[in-house]
């Protein structure tokens, strides 16, 4: 998923219905993290995209770390 796509401003996160973030992967980590993902910084909930497709049931939300919720936030795109 890009950026720019325009399915982004439409995506919802399934519990609050605000709206979702992309978060790209940082080159310099390493693989345990999943590739990109859409993120709640309300909730601190990260929904997967599984092969470009938004993983948005509540069940496939994962709950982060405050650590976590800030290094999200700095990767987050605008």
């Amino acid at each position: 998923m890009k950026p720019d796509d325009p399915l982004l401003r439409i995506l919802a996160c399934p519990l609050d219905k605000g709206p979702l973030h992309l978060v790209v992967p940082d080159a310099a980590e390493d693989e345990e993290e999943p590739p990109e993902s859409l993120y709640n910084p309300r909730l601190h909930r990260r929904y997967p995209i599984v092969d470009g497709i938004p993983q948005l049931l509540p069940a496939s939300g994962e709950q982060v770390s405050d650590d976590e919720h800030e290094e999200l936030l700095k990767r987050m795109t605008p």
